[in-house]
């Protein structure tokens, strides 16, 4: 058991839920401090019933993203801050970062990541862009490391370690998840020819990410630090299991970006995080999947 499918279908539900709400954080349609639609409505919206939304809610409020009190709703309380080195005294967010990249004609990802889910929520949201016509791109190069299924990670441990098997499947089946949305997405775009080309590598490496890394046109670099945590996780059935995790989808991100200046700090950072990535990929890593086009 996995505790993310059930026979009624109901990890579906749980899931579609989840990743539109954290689709709808990320992208500032629940802005810091605003609160999220009574819980009656997104049942509604989303044809799901109340149960999976508590569920849902209960295991947001869990890694920090909303606190929820009874008769007050639920309030944005974190969304993913990134600090740049060339923006000094601006606030900035994930999903704008990767939108203004998206419209360049030729648009290249090269990531290192535990699940790839905080991606997939990103890119899904190019996706719609680019379907509603708002951006179009040429050509779209993705590639991403993700460590193996087979390695004994340091964290994602219950504290009762009998459930810890349930809870590295429960982690798994997310990556699968989100590398399989990724994959899906963009073949249905080269398929209806909304971008003619489109490159897809996903490739394992026996090593625990400690942090995640987006390389982006080769221009710029977002790091994030996976920061330990002590948190109860909500399975499908609803139960909460007290474990070690890491999150990553809300960790502040370092952002850097390459000038004409090679000394600067962005140019280095990228020059050395790419050179790293590269020999990851080239000497370390095994393929897992690809797609490529002409």
């Amino acid at each position: 058991m996995t505790g993310r499918r059930t026979p009624d279908g109901r990890g579906k539900e749980f899931w579609r839920l989840s990743e539109a709400l954290r689709a709808r954080l990320a992208d500032g349609t629940y802005p810091l401090g605003s609160l999220l639609p009574p819980q009656r409505e997104l049942a509604a919206e989303f044809t799901v019933s109340r149960d999976t939304v508590q569920r849902v809610l209960r295991e947001l409020n869990n890694e920090g993203w909303i606190e929820s009190r009874q008769g007050s709703g639920s309030r944005v309380v974190k969304v993913q801050q990134v600090q740049s080195s060339t923006r000094s005294g601006q606030e900035m967010t994930l999903g704008p970062l990767i939108s203004e990249a998206f419209k360049r004609s030729e648009v290249t990802l090269d990531v290192y990541t535990l699940t790839a889910e905080s991606m997939a929520t990103h890119l899904q949201l190019q996706v719609e862009e680019i379907r509603a016509g708002r951006i179009k791109p040429e050509r779209i190069a993705l590639r991403a490391l993700l460590p193996s299924e087979s390695l004994d990670l340091p964290y994602l441990r219950a504290v009762n370690r009998e459930d810890t098997p349930r809870l590295r499947e429960r982690l798994h089946d997310i990556a699968r998840r989100s590398t399989g949305s990724i994959l899906k997405s963009l073949r249905e775009l080269r398929a209806e020819k909304l971008v003619p080309t489109v490159e897809l590598h996903i490739r394992h490496v026996e090593i625990a990410p400690t942090w995640k890394l987006y390389l982006i046109n080769e221009v710029e670099a977002l790091q994030g630090l996976y920061v330990p945590i002590k948190r109860p996780i909500v399975m499908d059935t609803g139960e909460e299991i007290p474990a070690l995790d890491v999150l990553g989808l809300g960790a502040p991100l370092a952002h850097f970006v390459k000038d004409d200046d090679p000394t600067s700090q962005g140019s280095r950072f990228i020059q050395d995080a790419q050179r790293w990535f590269d020999a990851m990929w080239d000497h370390v890593a095994e393929e897992q999947s690809q797609d490529t086009a002409p």
